[in-house]
């Protein structure tokens, strides 16, 4: 196994517990696609052939569309811990999500969401950075920041984004932005995390 999946395979656990899986996955699959064909459920789907997977075509699909279906791809691969997948697919979807320029703050949740999976810390502060320059108070620019500085070991930075979470939670939710509506079971597993509680639903 090479330095770089080593690393994964040690970093990973941390982030699955921070990103509290269930909840995370549930979302992709239960709410961001389940209602939302793309080209791939359509006309490609993800059929067993011969024991195997065949992988969709995205060659056929809009941007917006292939960066989803890459985040999908890389999140299903940190829920079964294929750390080597991840860090494989990992970089084809950020660039998917960087082809989109110029992001919102829901692709820029999801391109730091890659960044934290893979094990980068510096893009995943970037985004939530990027995002709280302009909303100081938005949820999901607040947990990517809480997150990252975790993922760097530094505590008193994570406690006060966390702390700064918990002070936004009522207000900004009552705006009912789209992403918060998408990424509601997330918030929730951030909002326990800023609490010190389990992740877990």
């Amino acid at each position: 196994m090479s330095p770089q999946a080593t690393n994964a395979s040690v970093v990973l656990p941390w982030v699955v517990a921070g990103i509290a899986l269930l909840a995370l996955v549930a979302f992709i699959v239960g709410q961001r696609f389940g209602g939302r064909p793309t080209a791939a459920t359509a006309s490609a789907p993800n059929a067993a052939v011969g024991g195997s997977v065949r992988a969709p075509d995205i060659s056929a699909m809009s941007p917006q569309e292939r960066a989803d279906r890459l985040f999908q791809r890389v999140m299903t691969y940190v829920s079964s811990g294929q750390s080597d997948s991840v860090m494989f697919f990992a970089p084809m979807a950020i660039q998917s999500f960087e082809a989109l320029a110029p992001l919102d703050a829901h692709q820029r949740y999801d391109l730091g969401l890659l960044g934290l999976v893979s094990s980068d810390a510096v893009l995943s502060r970037a985004q939530a950075d990027t995002i709280l320059a302009t909303q100081p108070t938005h949820l999901l620019g607040l947990i990517l920041a809480m997150r990252s500085a975790g993922l760097q070991g530094d505590a008193v930075a994570r406690a006060e984004f966390a702390a700064r979470l918990s002070a936004a939670l009522v207000s900004e939710r009552a705006k009912g932005l789209p992403e918060y509506v998408d990424h509601g079971p997330d918030i929730d597993a951030a909002m326990r995390e800023a609490a010190g509680r389990s992740p877990s639903p």
